[in-house]
């Protein structure tokens, strides 16, 4: 290979290392940051939180207000014609 190729051969296989190299560090954070999301979980069982339904408002708590007025509404509306309300 001529010296630009060679160069450009390593300048690519430098970019992709640290790609690479981010992704793992990054995929690192998030398993130190879900692992600490669950120790807050199991104080929050602990302190006789239902986990399940605390979820269900973080999820909720993410949509934007006409979102979740939209889904609750689908809701009551599937729960009335089931019988459930």
């Amino acid at each position: 290979m001529d010296t630009v190729t060679d160069q450009t051969h390593t300048i690519s296989v430098n970019q992709l290392r640290a790609f690479i190299e981010r992704i793992e560090r990054l995929e690192e954070e998030k398993k130190t940051i879900s692992d600490d999301i669950k120790e807050v979980y199991a104080e929050l069982k602990g302190s006789g939180f239902d986990s399940k339904a605390v979820r269900s408002i973080i999820r909720l708590r993410k949509k934007e207000d006409h979102e979740r007025m939209e889904e609750e509404a689908i809701i009551q509306l599937y729960k009335n014609a089931l019988g459930m309300s």
